[in-house]
């Protein structure tokens, strides 16, 4: 089974600012991938060669191109044999496109796993962090709330102690005029656990 599947947003910053979104991916300072998901890590910093992932998706970094994309080409789990990748699309002096997407074949155990649990995930977590990175560069980040399967395989992966969603605040500029991401609060959270 082909797989193309395409998450982006348009980001009311330069494509300067976006790209060091994705540069931050798996730091200790990462301000794209959202929390409560399974973190994304390395063997070393974000680099050609670099091979980590997230949950039970493991990946190699295939290209990087500082500030404007990085490939991952995905290792595992079986039956996912392809790509993805983010790329920061210029749009104009203060507009940028942050754009994810996936390109693969799933076969073997991928036909089930794919559609049934690991893309509905997926599509959380990507809208997840398209939210994020808006709140990241001090926008007011536009939320999707996680379906009802998505809790229910979250609650069931987490052995019943899952998070509720977390909608983001937008970064705020300190006295440095840098921009600092605020943490959420219990009371900030979107849609209730099971």
């Amino acid at each position: 089974m082909q797989v193309l599947n395409v998450h982006e947003r348009e980001i009311t910053a330069a494509a300067g600012v976006v790209g060091a979104l994705v540069d931050s991916l798996a730091s200790d300072k990462d301000r794209l991938w959202p929390k409560g998901w399974p973190a994304m890590r390395f063997d070393r910093p974000l680099s050609v060669g670099a091979v980590g992932g997230h949950g039970p998706i493991s990946y190699t970094v295939e290209e990087y191109r500082p500030g404007q994309m990085v490939r991952f080409r995905f290792l595992g789990p079986r039956g996912f044999d392809g790509h993805h990748w983010f790329e920061v699309l210029r749009r104009g002096e203060h507009c940028t496109l942050l754009r994810h997407t996936i390109q693969m074949r799933a076969h073997g155990p991928a036909l089930l796993s794919w559609p049934i649990a690991i893309r509905p995930l997926h599509d959380a977590l990507l809208e997840d962090a398209l939210a994020l990175a808006q709140a990241s560069v001090g926008a007011t980040p536009v939320v999707q709330p996680w379906s009802r399967w998505v809790r229910v395989l979250r609650w069931l992966m987490s052995g019943g102690r899952t998070r509720r969603q977390a909608t983001p605040k937008p970064a705020i500029e300190g006295t440095d005029g840098k921009l600092r991401l605020q943490v959420p609060s219990a009371s900030d959270s979107r849609n209730p656990s099971l």
